[in-house]
């Protein structure tokens, strides 16, 4: 094998953030466990992953093919696979659609309401890139993409959508929009050059430091809502305190005029709120 194919895995990985994936798989399994309050059993949680997988390499794919020209004009992001022509064209091509059939496979073992529904997801996938062109509302609509993780997860556990699911989706929503709205502070002047769309470029940085603020008290507001229609428990209620206090923190080291820990803010914190949220969920649903 030659030593280019051979790092073709790791430059898939990175051209989709794989590890970003921590951002969403653990909403997935809040959804799963809360839908049967307990355990929703090992092939539901393999066919949820492989899922979750597809659904999310096949959406960071189709976002990198749309937006590789904007890319390869941004000082940021001119490194990324595509402008850097460590990856072709054809091969992101490809990538996307071993994650299509992947996706599909895995929705096909799940409830027969998924197996319908499908398409929704990647309609949302296909749409979002193209929305930083005309509006700033963008990145409400990627906190809808991820939102689908619980709401995905429950319907495909129980074939149902109660309303305890939809709060799970607009609080996974919100709290992804809201630190999308911190990271579009990256690219805010090269937005303006381009044309681009953001709430960054409409309501500049004190803007958009009060929009997350808000997203992430909605968030956990819709948590705590849905806490009583869950029967939730002692744990549920330590997972969200662990949340918000977390969430605080990140708009803590984070200030408008000092962006210095915005990197901390948007991965470390984030990764840590998804995981610790779930572990308080698993352990109060099967306790």
């Amino acid at each position: 094998m030659s030593t280019a194919a051979a790092s073709l895995p790791r430059r898939f990985a990175s051209l989709v953030r794989l590890e970003h994936t921590v951002f969403a798989l653990p909403f997935a399994y809040v959804g799963a466990f809360l839908a049967v309050d307990g355990f929703p059993g090992w092939g539901n949680l393999l066919w949820i992953t492989v899922a979750m997988v597809g659904a999310r390499t096949l959406a960071m794919g189709l976002n990198r093919l749309i937006d590789a020209g904007i890319d390869a004009r941004n000082p940021r992001t001119a490194s990324r696979e595509l402008p850097a022509g460590t990856l072709t064209r054809g091969q992101v091509w490809a990538l996307c659609a071993t994650a299509f059939v992947v996706y599909l496979v895995a929705v096909l073992q799940l409830d027969p309401v998924v197996r319908v529904l499908w398409p929704i997801p990647v309609a949302l996938f296909v749409i979002y890139p193209y929305l930083k062109r005309v509006t700033w509302l963008c990145h409400l609509w990627l906190g809808a993409c991820t939102g689908l993780a619980p709401l995905g997860a429950w319907i495909a556990v129980t074939g149902e959508a109660p309303w305890e699911a939809w709060a799970l989706f607009a609080a996974q929503g919100l709290w992804v929009a809201g630190f999308d709205l911190f990271y579009a502070l990256f690219d805010v002047e090269h937005d303006r050059t381009e044309g681009l769309h953001s709430w960054a470029t409409r309501f500049d940085e004190r803007g958009v430091f009060a929009g997350a603020r808000c997203c992430h008290a909605l968030s956990v507001a819709l948590l705590a809502a849905a806490g009583p229609g869950l029967a939730a428990g002692f744990l549920y209620w330590a997972g969200l305190a662990v949340v918000a206090v977390l969430l605080l923190y990140e708009h803590t080291i984070v200030r408008p005029g000092d962006l210095r820990r915005l990197d901390a803010a948007f991965f470390t914190v984030n990764g840590v709120i998804s995981v610790a949220f779930f572990v308080f969920v698993a352990l109060d649903t099967l306790l």
